[in-house]
């Protein structure tokens, strides 16, 4: 059963997929879109939608933890000062997922993730 549990696997080792997705995620922060698998883009929407939250504190333990999440200064940066004032007014919902289709390879459905204007 699992009852209450949230999040997926993605076939992966916890170690794996927690250091994959903190790469994802630090990657959209980075980028403002990013191209990959459907599932991967719902949980990378999770994390990021957490992060951006974090970042509307702008309080130092806020940062300290966005740092060790994201080990990246210039991700945590441009967390905390540009994309903290763009969403300061937004309650959440700050990420929209735009579905692309099967790949080519192995028809895993893809999607586009990207943070919202």
């Amino acid at each position: 059963m699992r009852h209450k549990l949230s999040g997926r696997k993605l076939n992966r080792p916890t170690a794996h997929r927690l250091l994959m997705l903190r790469g994802l995620t630090a990657d959209l922060i980075r980028y403002e879109s990013i191209k990959t698998t459907e599932a991967k883009a719902r949980e990378v929407r999770r994390m990021t939608e957490k992060a951006i939250t974090q970042g509307k504190s702008g309080t130092l333990h806020r940062r300290r933890q966005a740092s060790a999440f994201l080990n990246d200064k210039g991700v945590v940066k441009k967390l905390f000062d540009e994309l903290a004032t763009r969403y300061e007014d937004r309650p959440g919902g700050y990420t929209r997922m735009v579905k692309l289709g099967p790949r080519k390879g192995d028809a895993a459905p893809m999607a586009v993730i990207e943070l919202m204007p």
